[in-house]
C-alpha cells in the first residue's frame, strides 16, 4: 500500500508541476492546458511522456536564438532603392478601402509590396512545371525550402536540377523540415552539397537519431522558394508524388501555390533567410544581403500588392491567425474558406460567427477523404457547430489540401497555413495576402468550380452519424488543442 501511495504522490507532483510550468514559464493557453491536464490524469505516465515529447515549448535559448538570427523585413525593405514606402501604398486609391488590413499586416512585420505579377496554381503537377522552368533559368540564386522534400521520383528530378545549377556556380541553399522530409535519407541531401550547394537541416533531432528528437512537435511548415530574388513560390504543395496527385487513395489531389514575380519576393527571401540564419548560426550583417543581389532593384511586373505575412512558436503571437481574424472582420458580402483541417479557437469561431450574423456568406470547405482520420473527427465536430450557426459546409470530393482564403471582391490569402491550432502556434508558417480583384475573382470561380465536385452537409448528415463516432469525436474534441 506504501508503494502505491508513494507512486500517486510522486505521479500528482509531476502533474502539479506540470500545470505550474504551464501556467507560468510557458504561458499556455487554457484551452491546452485543459487538454494537457486531460492526457495527464487519464495516462499519467504516458501522458508525462507525451507531454515532454509533444507539449513543452519552445526552450529560451532556441527562441532567442531564432529572434537573434531574424531580420527585419521593414528594415531591409525600407533600404531598396525605388520601394514605395508605407504611406504611399496606403495612399493609393484602389488601397484605401483595405488600409486597416494593411497597418495590421506593416505592425506584425510585414511591408507591403506593389507593382506584382502573381499567378496561382490548382494542381501540382502545373506549378511543378513552372518551377523547374525557373530553376533552370536562374542565374545567381535559388534558395529553396520545404517542409517534405522527398526522395521519390519527384524529389529526385528537383534535386538533379539544384545540383545541375549549383555545379554551374549558381548559389544554392536548401533548407527541409526534420520532421516532414524523414523518410528522405540524408545521402539524399548530401548529394547537394558535393555539387557546390548548401543545406541546412530545420530542428535537426539529437545525434542525428531521427527518433529522437524533442522538436518534433515544433515543425517548419514552410514552402519557399526564390530565385534570383524576383521571383518566388510558396502555397500549399510540397515537393513529393502525392502532391502531383499520385496517390492512388488520396485522388484527386486539390491544392493551391503561387508564384510570384517583383518586390514580393522580398518577404520570402526574408523568410527564407530567417530561417537559413538561424539554421546555420549565419551571422552575416543583414546589409551584406542587400550588396549581394538578394534583394534586386524593384521592378513593376503586374498591378497585384502582396504581403506575405509568416508566424510561428517563436513568437507569443500569432500573427497569421490575428490578420486572419481581421479579414474576417473585414467582410461585407463573402467569406470562403479551403483547408484540409478545421480546428479552430474560440477567437476565430467568434470571428465566423459574427460576420454570418452580420449577413456575410461564410462557406467553409474540407476534404471527403482524410489523410488523419483523428484531425477530421475534430474537424466535423467544428464543422457541426459551424452548420448551426448558418455557414455552408462542404466536402470536396477527393483529398483538399489549399489554404485559402477569399474575401469580398479584392483579397484573397494563399499560403502554407491550415486553419488550425497546429498552424497557428506550432508550425513555422507563411501566407501571402493578395489585394487583386482579378485575382480575387478568379479564385472565386475556382471555388464555385470545387463546390460542384463537392458535397454540401447539413445537421443530418451529422446526426446519422453513429454513436460510437460521435463519442470519438467528443472524446478527440478535448484533445483539441493538441492537434
Amino acid at each position: 500500500m506504501t508503494w502505491i501511495l508513494i507512486t500517486i504522490s510522486v505521479i500528482a507532483s509531476f502533474n502539479f508541476l506540470l500545470m505550474i510550468g504551464m501556467v507560468f514559464l510557458e504561458k499556455k493557453k487554457p484551452q491546452s492546458i485543459i487538454s494537457w491536464l486531460t492526457v495527464l490524469t487519464f495516462l499519467p505516465v504516458i501522458g508525462f511522456v507525451l507531454y515532454v515529447i509533444f507539449g513543452s515549448g519552445l526552450s529560451f535559448r532556441t527562441r532567442k536564438m531564432i529572434r537573434d538570427k531574424a531580420i527585419s523585413e521593414h528594415d531591409i525593405i525600407s533600404n531598396i532603392d525605388g520601394i514605395q514606402t508605407l504611406s504611399q501604398v496606403r495612399d493609393n486609391q484602389l488601397m484605401k478601402s483595405d488600409r486597416e488590413i494593411i497597418t495590421l499586416c506593416y505592425n506584425s512585420g510585414c511591408y507591403p509590396c506593389p507593382g506584382n505579377s502573381v499567378k496561382i496554381y490548382n494542381w501540382g503537377r502545373d506549378k511543378l512545371a513552372d518551377l523547374k522552368r525557373d530553376i533552370k533559368n536562374a542565374r545567381y540564386s535559388i534558395n529553396i525550402e520545404y517542409y517534405i522534400f522527398e526522395n521519390d521520383n519527384t524529389g529526385k528530378e528537383i534535386m538533379d536540377l539544384l545540383c545541375k545549377k549549383a555545379s554551374e556556380g549558381v548559389d544554392v541553399k536548401l533548407i527541409y523540415d526534420s520532421i516532414g522530409s524523414r523518410h528522405a535519407p540524408r545521402r539524399f541531401f548530401k548529394k547537394l552539397e558535393k555539387a557546390g550547394g548548401q543545406v541546412a537541416e530545420f530542428f535537426p533531432p539529437f545525434m542525428h537519431f531521427r527518433m529522437i528528437n524533442l522538436k518534433l512537435n515544433y515543425r517548419n511548415h514552410r514552402k519557399i522558394v526564390v530565385i534570383d530574388g524576383m521571383i518566388s513560390y510558396t502555397g500549399g504543395i510540397n515537393i513529393r508524388d502525392d502532391h502531383m496527385g499520385k496517390h492512388k487513395k488520396l485522388t484527386p489531389w486539390r491544392d493551391t501555390h503561387i508564384r510570384i514575380e517583383g518586390s514580393g519576393t522580398y518577404a520570402l527571401q526574408n523568410i527564407f533567410l530567417d530561417d537559413w540564419r538561424y539554421c546555420k548560426k549565419d551571422n552575416t550583417p543583414p546589409m551584406v544581403y542587400l550588396e549581394n543581389g538578394y534583394f534586386p532593384s524593384p521592378k513593376i511586373c503586374g498591378d497585384v500588392n502582396v504581403q506575405v505575412v509568416s508566424s510561428g512558436p517563436d513568437s507569443p503571437v500569432q500573427k497569421i491567425k490575428e490578420v486572419f481574424v481581421k479579414l474576417i472582420a473585414s467582410a461585407k458580402d463573402n467569406v470562403y474558406i479551403q483547408t484540409p483541417y478545421f480546428i479552430p479557437d474560440d477567437v476565430f469561431m467568434s470571428a465566423l460567427r459574427i460576420a454570418v450574423k452580420s449577413g456575410v456568406d461564410v462557406r467553409i470547405m474540407v476534404p471527403k477523404i482524410p489523410d488523419k482520420k483523428s484531425v477530421y473527427h475534430v474537424t466535423l465536430s467544428y464543422l457541426k457547430e459551424m452548420v448551426e450557426m448558418g455557414v455552408k459546409v462542404y466536402l470536396y470530393n477527393g483529398f483538399l489540401h489549399s489554404k485559402a482564403i477569399v474575401i469580398d471582391s479584392n483579397k484573397l490569402s494563399i499560403g502554407t497555413c491550415n486553419t488550425d491550432n497546429r498552424s497557428f502556434g506550432l508550425n513555422f508558417e507563411d501566407t501571402a495576402i493578395l489585394y487583386s480583384e482579378e485575382l480575387t475573382k478568379q479564385y472565386t470561380l475556382t471555388f464555385f468550380h470545387d463546390m460542384k465536385k463537392s458535397q454540401e452537409v447539413d445537421l443530418e448528415y451529422f446526426n446519422k452519424k453513429k454513436w460510437i463516432t460521435k463519442f470519438s469525436q467528443a472524446i478527440l474534441r478535448l484533445l483539441a488543442a493538441l492537434f
